[in-house]
């Protein structure tokens, strides 16, 4: 044996166009998350894919269109997945949020599904974490992105908070930032914290008291 590593077989059998997206972008998400957006290169992607730097060009047009699409996918299974913990339908919890929050959904109910969800999937909690910190830099292609997001984050909880506070503003960005800080801890500790009784504990006084018990 020489030691030296085989060379990278491209002749994976070939998927249709958009199995082959979808493997591109899952590899994708893995890698951002690992190296962040600017330590990744388009040949780490073609190289875990099987793929040419071309051949994944061919479908994304370009770095940044790739990271576009990454994101754009994210959001869909994030809100489908919401939806799924919440129990409701497409029309109460849309892929963008309205300024007036979720339909028919409480806030309290909304920030404990929405942490259920992110505990089952660390991975992309990780992915958005090194995203959103690398896009405070203006000139990131993200940038605009998570500057929206969080707008749109801060505006549906103050729309749902009003039923909890004279001051549904404050309550909402203390929400943002207690559930962005939890998720940084966690991530530091997966093994050692629990994200949702972390959560629990932390919205007894965000709230003010334990969740009301559901009737029977």
């Amino acid at each position: 044996m020489t030691g030296e590593v085989p060379p990278l077989r491209r002749d994976r059998p070939r998927l249709p166009a958009a199995e082959r997206r979808h493997q591109i972008m899952e590899i994708t998400s893995r890698l951002i998350a690992e190296r962040g957006f600017w330590g990744m290169s388009m040949q780490d992607v073609a190289d875990r894919c099987g793929l040419t730097v071309p051949g994944v060009l061919r479908h994304f047009g370009s770095k940044t269109g790739l990271l576009t699409a990454v994101l754009a996918h994210r959001d869909l299974e994030d809100a489908r997945s919401l939806r799924a913990h919440l129990g409701v339908s497409e029309d109460q919890v849309p892929d963008e949020w309205s300024d007036a929050g979720p339909v028919g959904v409480d806030l309290r109910q909304l920030c404990s599904a929405t942490i259920r969800r992110n505990a089952r999937q660390p991975e992309f909690v990780r992915l958005f974490v090194v995203l959103e910190a690398e896009s405070l830099t203006p000139s990131h292609p993200a940038h605009a992105y998570f500057v929206k997001r969080q707008q749109q984050a801060v505006a549906a909880f103050t729309a749902l908070a009003k039923d909890h506070t004279d001051q549904p503003d404050v309550l909402a960005g203390h929400i943002v930032a207690m559930m962005d800080g939890l998720q940084i801890q966690w991530l530091h500790d997966p093994e050692g914290i629990d994200l949702v009784r972390r959560w629990e504990a932390a919205a007894e006084v965000l709230f003010g008291g334990p969740a009301p018990t559901a009737r029977p």
